[in-house]
C-alpha cells in the first residue's frame, strides 16, 4: 500500500483482528500503477492553451468498454483461484406482516435443486451473524415477523452457471416459493434515533447565544411513547434539556402569536424513498480455500475499511473456520449506497458454503431496485418568520420524520444532519429543529449522496422562493439580506470554519444575463412556442463533508527538480475527483505535473 506509514500498535490491530488474520489488496499502489500501465486509466492530458484537461482518466477505456469493475471478476481472472465459477442468489420476502414460515422450491423439480442451500437455520449452527451495525437476522428464522420487505431468507448456491440462471428464472416473481402464516402487521419498534437543536441568539449575531446545543447541550428524548420520543418538560433554570425546551415553547408561542409586522410562512414537505441508481449492482466473488482456512473476497465498496475491521469479527467464531482473510476492494460507482452497505457480508457467506468453488452472488437490475440502500424518506413541516420591513429571516421551526426502514444503518446521522443543515445558507437568530428517524418495513436507508441534506435544504429553499413572492422581492435579494456570513453561528450556535463564500455566489448569480433578463426571455420564448413554458429558478445551499465530523485531506509537495506531486484523501468514484484534483493544480502551476 503507497504512502502507508503506520506505527507498530495500527499496524498490528490493522492486521490482525479478532485473530483472524487482514490482508487488504485495494487498487491503489502498485495494482493502481499497473491500471496505467495496461492504458485502462490513462495521466491527465493537460492542455495549456484552453486551461483544461482534455479527457478524464478513464475516459478511453470507458467508451471502448475496458473500464474493469468488481463485477466483471471471475474466478478465473484471479491467479490462484480454482477455475470454476459458482454461482448464487438469495430468496427475499415480498412481505412484511405475517409470519414467515420457510420456502417451497418445487417450481425447480428435482434438476434444479441448489448444490447447496443456506437457511439461518445454518447460520446459527455455524455462530455467523451480521456485525452489530445491521442487525439481527441476516437470514430470517421460520416463525418470525420480517423486519421490512426484502428481507433475505435463503441463498441457493449452484456449481455451474447454466443451473443456476434456469433455476433463477424460474424462481423469479412466484410469490408462492416464500410461504406465510398468521398475519402479524408489521413490526412496530422505537425510533433508530430522536434529535432535537434549540437556538437563541443574542441581540446581533455577534452577541453570545441566550441558549444553544453548542454552548449548552442538544436535546435528546427522555422516553418513547408508542414509539414516538417524548421530549423534556420545559423548565426555565432548569436542567440543560428542560432549559431548551423551556425556549423552544417560546418560539412556538411567538410563532403562533406573531407581531402584525412578521410574514410566517408554514408549509408541509415529503420526499419519497428513493434508489441511488448506481450503474454498477451490488455484488461479491467470494472463495474459501479450506486447505489454508482462507477467505478471498472481491467487492466493491466505499467503506473498506468497515468491512476489513467487521468481516474477521463475524468470521472468528464461526465454522468453518477462518483465520486469514485476503480482502480485494474495487472501486466503483454507489453514490453512498455501497458505504457501509450489508451485502459483503452475504458474500463472504455464500463463499464460506461453497463446497471449495470461488461462488460469485450478484444482484440483477430488479434485486438492486429491490435490496439495495436507498435515500432516505422524509417527511417535514417547516415554519419560517420574516421581517416585513426588512426581509430578515426572524425564526425557522421545523419538525422532520425520517424513514430508515428495517435495518438502522447511517439513520440516526442522517437524520441529524438533516435537521443541523436545515438552515442551508441562512442566519437564523431563532430555531427549532427536530429529527426523527424511524424504523419501518419500508427497504433498508443510508449514506446516499446528500446525507439527509438534498431533503431538508431543498424544503427550505423552496420556502425562501415562496416569501420572496409574498414580501416582493426578488429571490436572489432575499437571500442576500439573509446568508450566513463568516463569523456568524449556525442553527446549533457553531461557527463553521473557514471562509464561507455563499454571498459571493449570490452576487456572482445576481448580475447574471439569465437571472436579469428572464422576464424578457420568458415572454420572448412563450410568443414563439404557444402551449410551451419558459422559467428561470434559482437555489444555493451548502453542504460540509458526511456528518460534519469528516474533512478532506491534501498535500502538495515540489521537489528539488521541479517535479510536482499531489495527494489526497478522496476516492475516484467516476465523478471526475482526480480530473479536477489534478486541472487545479495544472491550472495554478502552469503546466502538467
Amino acid at each position: 500500500m503507497s504512502n502507508f506509514n503506520p506505527s507498530r500498535r495500527q499496524f498490528l490491530k490493522m492486521a490482525v483482528i479478532a485473530g483472524v488474520t487482514v490482508y487488504l489488496a485495494p487498487l491503489y499502489s502498485r495494482a493502481y500503477a499497473a491500471l496505467f500501465e495496461n492504458k485502462i486509466l490513462q495521466s491527465p492530458n493537460w492542455d495549456p492553451h484552453d486551461k483544461r484537461i482534455r479527457f478524464r482518466i478513464d475516459a478511453q477505456s470507458k467508451v471502448m468498454g475496458k473500464k474493469v469493475f468488481a463485477r466483471d471478476i471471475r474466478a478465473k481472472d484471479l491467479p490462484y483461484w480454482p477455475q470454476q465459477q459458482a454461482h448464487a442468489f438469495v430468496l427475499r420476502v415480498t412481505q412484511a406482516d405475517s409470519l414467515f414460515d420457510g420456502i417451497d422450491l418445487s417450481l425447480l423439480g428435482d434438476d434444479l435443486q441448489p448444490d447447496r442451500l443456506v437457511t439461518a437455520e445454518d447460520l446459527i449452527r455455524d455462530g455467523l451473524a451480521f456485525p452489530e451495525f445491521y442487525g439481527p437476522d441476516m437470514l430470517l428464522p421460520s416463525g418470525k415477523t420480517p423486519a421490512y420487505l426484502g428481507q433475505a431468507v435463503a441463498i441457493l448456491i449452484y456449481h455451474d452457471f447454466a443451473r443456476f440462471r434456469f433455476a433463477k428464472d424460474k424462481l423469479k416473481f412466484h410469490n408462492e416459493v416464500v410461504r406465510y402464516g398468521k398475519r402479524t402487521g408489521p413490526l412496530e419498534r422505537d425510533p433508530w434515533g430522536s434529535f432535537r437543536y434549540v437556538r437563541v441568539g443574542g441581540a446581533t449575531p455577534n452577541d453570545d447565544d441566550i441558549f444553544s446545543s453548542l454552548k449548552d447541550s442538544p436535546i435528546f428524548p427522555m422516553a418513547t411513547k408508542k414509539h414516538l420520543p417524548v421530549w423534556p418538560v420545559g423548565q426555565e433554570g432548569g436542567a440543560l434539556d428542560a432549559q431548551g425546551m423551556f425556549y423552544a415553547a417560546n418560539i412556538a408561542d411567538q410563532l403562533q402569536n406573531a407581531p402584525q409586522d412578521w410574514f410566517v410562512l408554514s408549509r408541509r414537505y415529503t420526499t419519497q424513498s428513493i434508489d441511488t441508481a448506481a450503474l454498477e449492482p451490488d455484488n461479491a466473488n467470494g472463495w474459501y480455500d479450506a486447505g489454508t482456512q482462507s477467505l478471498h473476497l472481491v467487492i466493491p465498496t466505499q467503506s473498506p475499511q468497515e468491512v476489513a475491521e467487521n468481516l474477521p469479527k463475524m468470521l472468528s467464531q464461526s465454522l468453518p473456520t477462518v483465520k486469514n482473510v485476503f480482502l480485494h476492494p474495487c472501486y466503483t460507482v454507489g453514490y453512498g449506497s455501497k458505504d457501509h452497505f450489508n451485502f459483503p457480508y452475504y458474500g463472504a457467506v455464500a463463499a464460506l458454503y461453497g463446497d471449495g468453488f470461488p461462488v460469485r452472488l450478484a444482484n440483477d437490475r430488479f434485486e438492486q431496485f429491490q435490496t439495495s440502500l436507498k435515500r432516505h424518506a422524509f417527511d417535514m413541516d417547516y415554519t419560517i418568520a420574516v421581517d416585513r420591513q426588512s426581509g430578515l429571516f426572524k425564526t425557522m421551526r421545523a419538525e422532520m420524520v425520517c424513514n430508515g426502514g428495517g435495518r438502522s444503518n447511517f439513520t440516526p446521522s442522517v437524520a441529524m444532519v438533516g435537521a443541523t443543515a436545515a438552515q442551508s445558507i441562512y442566519y437564523f437568530p431563532n430555531s427549532d429543529l427536530s429529527s426523527v428517524g424511524i424504523a419501518s418495513r419500508a427497504i433498508d436507508a443510508g449514506s446516499a449522496r446528500g446525507y439527509g441534506t438534498l431533503q431538508s435544504m431543498a424544503a427550505t429553499e423552496m420556502m425562501v422562493d415562496e416569501i420572496a413572492a409574498e414580501l416582493k422581492l426578488d429571490p436572489i435579494e432575499l437571500r442576500l439580506r439573509n446568508v450566513l456570513k463568516s463569523g456568524m453561528k449556525n442553527t446549533q450556535g457553531a461557527i463553521p470554519a473557514g471562509a464561507i463564500r455563499a454571498d459571493e455566489v449570490l452576487n456572482k448569480a445576481a448580475v447574471h444575463p439569465i437571472w436579469l433578463k428572464r422576464q424578457q426571455n420568458k415572454h420572448e420564448y412563450e410568443q414563439k412556442h404557444p402551449g410551451k413554458r419558459y422559467g428561470v429558478g434559482f437555489g444555493c445551499v451548502q453542504k460540509d463533508f458526511g456528518t460534519g465530523a469528516e474533512t478532506s485531506f491534501a498535500r502538495v509537495e515540489l521537489s528539488e527538480s521541479g517535479k510536482i506531486t499531489l495527494y489526497h484523501s478522496g476516492a475516484e468514484n467516476g465523478h471526475r475527483y482526480v480530473d479536477i484534483s489534478v486541472g487545479y493544480l495544472c491550472a495554478m502551476a502552469g503546466k502538467a505535473g
